[in-house]
């Protein structure tokens, strides 16, 4: 699954959410800022995988030999904290699902190991939302400053990937 061009390991950055329900929206606006703000090597896609169902996303995951997912996740703390699993932890404690595409992303990841296309590495950062009913395209205050937080995780395991990126000006 390397790039073909590059030769290197395909790196995905997914970000999840229904950006029309405020916090549920902020793995998109997690991977909008990481498009924005700077530029990576061609091995590395970012992707607004919204309320992507399974045919959307297992593709990506399968075609990912390092796949990181941004998305929002209702675990323990108050709203903002952040969270990281691997997807192995993730899969052994997951936080009380929230969201309809919760349950299509880890359906990809067992589709993809039974088609032995699963990717080397899952990383999974999240956000505990504070408000998901309102409908507005607006992240509360608190977990729009958490979702630089999130972009700054992101950077940080793109980079132990050897995939740096630099930052953009006007970003």
């Amino acid at each position: 699954m390397y790039d073909v061009f590059m030769n290197t390991p395909a790196i995905y950055v997914v970000g999840m959410g229904n950006i029309l329900l405020s916090d549920e929206g902020a793995g998109v606006r997690a991977v909008e800022r990481l498009m924005s703000r700077y530029s990576f090597p061609p091995h590395v896609h970012l992707v607004d995988g919204g309320t992507t169902a399974m045919k959307g996303l297992l593709p990506i995951v399968e075609q990912a030999d390092h796949l990181i997912v941004l998305d929002t996740l209702n675990g323990p703390g108050q709203p903002g904290q952040l969270y990281r699993f691997s997807g192995d932890d993730f899969r052994k404690n997951i936080p009380k699902k929230i969201s309809a595409h919760d349950i299509g992303f880890l359906e990809c990841l067992a589709i993809a190991e039974v088609n032995d296309r699963a990717p080397q590495t899952v990383t999974i950062i999240g956000v505990k939302p504070e408000d998901m009913r309102t409908p507005s395209m607006e992240l509360t205050p608190r977990i729009s400053s958490a979702v630089d937080g999130m972009v700054d995780m992101a950077l940080a395991e793109l980079s132990a990937l050897g995939a740096t990126g630099r930052a953009v000006t006007g970003g």
